[in-house]
């Protein structure tokens, strides 16, 4: 079994302290707080990403806002709360130390389970599906609480199953039990775009966590299998896969989205139409300050513009997976892959329904999309990874 900490062999060294005076001093020190200096490019890229995000959420929305409320920058002001709100929930967030973090995650993931099955109670509906929970003043979706307890406690299962990950016992069973219950509640719903999402991060973080590949292998197999079974005979999703494979044969009906958002695309051309110039969101184009939010972009600013955007996110990721390699413990750099990784699926998988290489999934672009419960979370897991950063002296 793994130590409740671990730290490598040579840490602390080159400063005279041994590794357990290190260990020792590290702990003497406040039980909670994190005071070490954070890695400022990933705070400059999070801050810089939050921000373009934040304008196109108001570029892209004030006609249907308007239309709707009369308010041109009703959406746009409640994505500028949650923001400024996100900014100060990462900065606590990058104060607490990673070991009080999974002294907690078992709770976490307890208290997201929770949630799932009280949103099948309680739950809005909202096209189709319950997914929300009303709080009067907003609504939240349990599942993106789900998605940070998964990596969290997950790595805390591979640091305590250290030795044993390569087993049947530790290195599946546990982690599968909790996927299935997850699985089970988020198909109830249904979200489909989150099963596949919080199942790629499990499947993830089991692989980086040390868990057999010839294991892991098979579960995939069998599951991919399964939801393609489900995905083909599943009602609504059957109906958007129809409409992926020919959206100009149901333009007027389930390839309407498919067909606006690549209308939107196209129209971009190189340099884009200009900001706030879109004739794609006045209307046409469904979720356009949503899901398809980058859809917008890709006609407001181009492919330039969009290629920008992706590059903005490709070094927010490539950084995170260097602080990962440079941390002083297996948890922390557990925590910072599965953060980092389920950035890169999202984005990918946005920009991949936007401009139609797969089926409509409902994955939001992160930071970009409109949602309060998505952005805090993200943010908070962007503190995370800066917490971490805070322990790491060659930056």
């Amino acid at each position: 079994m793994a130590s409740e900490y671990d730290f490598p062999k040579n840490y602390g060294k080159g400063n005279g302290e041994t590794a357990k005076e290190n260990n020792l001093r590290d702990y003497s020190e406040s039980r909670f707080i994190n005071r070490g200096r954070i890695d400022l490019p990933f705070l400059v890229l999070t801050v810089l990403i939050l921000t373009v995000g934040v304008i196109m959420v108001f570029s892209a929305s004030f006609a249907r806002s308007y239309y709707e409320t009369g308010n041109a920058a009703g959406v746009f002001l409640r994505q500028l709360i949650f923001a400024v709100g996100g900014v100060a929930l990462m900065m606590v967030a990058s104060r607490v130390k990673p070991k009080t973090i999974r002294r907690y995650s078992r709770l976490l993931m307890i208290v997201s389970v929770g949630l799932l099955a009280l949103v099948l109670i309680i739950g809005v509906i909202g096209g189709g599906s319950r997914r929300w929970i009303n709080l009067g003043f907003t609504t939240f979706q349990p599942s993106e609480i789900t998605k940070l307890a998964v990596i969290l406690y997950f790595a805390s299962m591979a640091c305590r199953y250290k030795d044993d990950m390569k087993t049947w016992k530790y290195g599946i069973i546990p982690f599968g039990f909790w996927l299935g219950i997850i699985v089970v509640l988020l198909g109830l719903e249904p979200h489909f775009s989150a099963i596949i999402i919080i199942c790629l991060v499990g499947g993830i973080m089991m692989y980086a966590g040390g868990s057999n590949i010839k294991h892991l292998a098979l579960i995939v197999i069998a599951g991919g299998a399964l939801l393609l079974l489900v995905l083909l005979t599943g009602g609504y999703t059957s109906e958007r896969i129809a409409a992926w494979r020919d959206p100009m044969a149901e333009k007027l009906g389930d390839g309407w989205q498919i067909v606006q958002s690549l209308y939107a695309v196209g129209s971009g051309g190189l340099l884009g139409l200009g900001l706030g110039q879109s004739i794609q969101k006045h209307m046409y184009l469904p979720e356009e300050h949503n899901d398809y939010i980058f859809a917008i972009v890709c006609e407001e600013l181009g492919f330039v513009g969009a290629v920008l955007i992706l590059l903005l996110f490709a070094l927010l990721i490539i950084r995170g997976y260097w602080l990962a390699l440079h941390t002083r413990d297996r948890y922390s750099s557990l925590i910072v892959i599965g953060i980092m990784t389920l950035l890169a699926i999202q984005v990918f998988l946005n920009v991949a329904v936007v401009t139609n290489l797969i089926p409509s999934t409902g994955i939001s672009l992160p930071f970009f999309s409109y949602g309060g419960t998505a952005l805090l979370m993200q943010m908070a897991e962007m503190g995370i990874v800066l917490g971490v950063s805070r322990n790491i002296d060659d930056k």
